[in-house]
């Protein structure tokens, strides 16, 4: 599955188009629908996990270009435009990519779309770092949703929703937005490696931390940090080691 965000002027033009993209690619699932420069900016300051972006150039308020010199959303984009005036300044916006298909009229754009192109757009705009993965057949692919336990049922809890991953007493729990917990059956190290680090943090031994939920920090001990967690029922502190401070404070400035 993969997750896509559109950007589109009209209402009805979203619509129009999230339902082409599900069509000609059955594995695409449109996760949110913009329709503003300021109402995007607004969504990716708390919301940055999705596979790829389908973006109108031209919007209501402004040009979508300003949305990602704004922002620093490390999520390849599609621009979508007839006008051709757009292409130059489209590669320039961290070489992102440009389609659009000139069999249409200039008020009639569409863009050329397929699994091939959307893999070969992902795979082009994706850095080869440990914070960033490859998308082949999704092979890999950094996940969007943790299962985790409620009684005997299995529940996909987004990553958005999720505030942190900490062990108590040998057991693994996830804790979300609404400061409910579950438990998950797999260790704090084999979550580390599974969950996107530019929004995930090993805080310690215990604890996996989510940039969005981070309140502030502050020194500890002199030499530690104290990072004060959006959510009261956290058991345990979250208190950051010297040895892992500076890379946290990078983390944190690099968001």
């Amino acid at each position: 599955m993969l997750n896509a965000i559109v950007i589109e002027n009209e209402n009805a033009a979203i619509g129009t188009l999230a339902k082409d993209y599900a069509s000609m690619v059955p594995d695409v699932f449109i996760k949110a629908q913009l329709n503003a420069v300021k109402e995007s900016l607004k969504y990716f300051s708390k919301y940055r996990e999705a596979d790829i972006i389908f973006s109108e150039v031209q919007l209501a308020d402004d040009l979508s270009f300003d949305i990602f010199t704004k922002t620093n959303i490390p999520i390849p984009v599609v621009f979508i435009t007839p006008n051709k005036s757009y292409v130059m300044t489209a590669f320039e916006i961290k070489d992102q990519n440009y389609l659009s298909d000139p069999q249409f009229p200039n008020n009639c754009e569409k863009p050329i779309l397929n699994l091939e192109t959307l893999e070969t757009v992902i795979v082009n705009n994706t850095q080869t770092s440990q914070h960033t993965n490859h998308f082949g057949p999704y092979k890999g692919r950094i996940k969007s949703r943790l299962l985790v336990k409620v009684g005997e049922s299995n529940v996909a809890l987004l990553l958005n929703d999720i505030a942190a991953v900490y062990t108590k007493n040998k057991s693994v729990y996830v804790i979300d937005r609404y400061s409910k917990k579950y438990s998950i059956g797999k260790t704090v190290t084999q979550l580390e490696n599974e969950l996107n680090r530019a929004n995930f943090f090993r805080a310690n031994r215990q604890y996996i931390i989510n940039i969005n939920f981070i309140k502030s920090f502050k020194a500890y001990q002199k030499v530690k940090l104290l990072v004060d967690i959006n959510v009261p029922e956290l058991d345990e502190p979250v208190i950051i080691s010297q040895q892992l401070a500076p890379a946290f404070k990078k983390w944190m400035e690099d968001a």
